[in-house]
């Protein structure tokens, strides 16, 4: 896999999940039915982890969302990286 940099797309490794465009409401806005506040991106929530995988015998860092850690920690870290393509 490729180290972590600070230039990459902000998408998590595992899920594949992404930023999303979305409105910005206030309780003004929903009883007015006017909308004043534009757009706003809603950034995923990614970490940077350094996993050491026993199967492999070596550590591997991977940009993954909060959902991605409770899929690696529910599956296992070696099966869900094998299915992503990482290992």
């Amino acid at each position: 896999m490729v180290p972590c940099a600070p230039h990459m797309a902000r998408v998590c490794d595992i899920t594949g999940k992404k930023s999303q465009m979305g409105g910005g409401y206030s309780n003004r806005v929903r009883a007015t039915k006017f909308n004043p506040t534009g757009k706003r991106r809603r950034q995923v929530n990614l970490q940077t982890k350094t996993l050491f995988i026993p199967e492999l015998g070596k550590k591997i860092t991977v940009r993954v969302s909060a959902k991605g850690l409770k899929t690696m920690q529910k599956r296992g870290a070696f099966l869900t990286l094998k299915k992503a393509g990482l290992v």
